[in-house]
């Protein structure tokens, strides 16, 4: 069975989360601050990890930003859990990388749901990626998409995208003049059993101009189709 990472510094979750998984038949190994998660997920290399934002030391964001930036954990899933529901910490858990966002207090069904739909996403990904031929490379103008080596440069220098990101780019840039609503995106990058909502398509296009765009305001790669959704501009 998949391995589960749980990070909460409050220890009484972390059990109540652990009792819940492994009755289920998951693998539960856990943390209680920011620095033990990160050692955890280099040398457990879970399959997932639920990532409590409020933490000792480095907080579940910074933990979340460090995980996206190592090569060997940055496609680990990660759920990030926090007693703070405003929508500017859900954005920002996302612009981190974070998969999917639950609100304290939560039930353990609804937990346990989303651990499944996330790790069914992943057997889906991974599948996708095992049996799929070469994809070759997308060129538009000065950005190139290596769909096989999962890297995006721009001028020939790399640029550092989340898994989300790039699949969101490549998604796109796949059909250049085509427009897509947020939905279908959402169906297509997240999964038909993602729990979140349009917003997170807005967030992850965001974080693609910021890497990508030279003028704030004026998309040169990725245009916004007011009441529709967005495409990828036809670059020569």
């Amino acid at each position: 069975m998949p391995k589960i990472l749980v990070v909460d510094d409050e220890e009484h979750i972390v059990e109540l989360i652990r009792f819940n998984l492994e009755r289920e038949g998951y693998e539960v190994i856990t943390a209680l601050d920011g620095n033990a998660a990160i050692e955890a997920a280099r040398s457990q290399r879970p399959d997932l990890i639920l990532l409590d934002v409020m933490l000792p030391g480095q907080d579940g964001l910074a933990v979340c930003r460090e995980l996206q930036q190592g090569e060997e954990t940055r496609h680990i899933p990660v759920i990030m859990l926090s007693a703070r529901g405003e929508e500017l910490d859900k954005i920002l858990g996302l612009e981190m990388g974070a998969d999917d966002y639950v609100t304290k207090p939560f039930s353990p069904r609804e937990l346990l749901a989303r651990v499944k739909a996330r790790l069914r996403r992943t057997v889906i990904e991974a599948e996708s990626r095992n049996t799929r031929p070469e994809r070759g490379k997308l060129v538009h103008g000065r950005l190139v998409i290596d769909q096989d080596r999962f890297l995006v440069t721009l001028d020939g220098i790399k640029q550092d995208l989340t898994p989300k990101e790039f699949e969101l780019l490549r998604f796109l840039a796949s059909e250049p003049g085509k427009v897509f609503s947020r939905d279908y995106l959402l169906e297509q990058i997240w999964g038909y059993d993602y729990a979140g909502d349009s917003r997170t398509v807005d967030v992850h296009i965001r974080h693609i101009r910021q890497k990508l765009e030279q003028v704030p305001g004026a998309p040169q790669y990725i245009e916004t189709v007011r009441g529709v959704g967005y495409r990828f501009r036809e670059v020569p």
